[in-house]
């Protein structure tokens, strides 16, 4: 079960059209405010944290709970 914040982050991908292995970068305001549902999603493999401040990529497992669920 995904929390409200981690739905929202991920309907961003959504949102985005983002596919598997694609990243979409966060920043300012909104990097500061999603900092901590990024990292909860990173340690559920549902994102990868990339070397670009603020980059996050989505898996394979993160694209399958954007498109069934969310």
């Amino acid at each position: 079960m995904l929390s409200r914040s981690e739905q929202s982050v991920l309907r961003t991908y959504r949102d985005y059209l983002i596919t598997p292995g694609q990243m979409l970068c966060f920043s300012g305001q909104d990097l500061k405010r999603n900092q901590t549902t990024l990292e909860l999603l990173t340690d559920k493999n549902l994102l990868v944290k990339e070397s670009f401040k603020g980059g996050y990529s989505l898996t394979n497992a993160g694209y399958s709970v954007i498109s069934e669920s969310l």
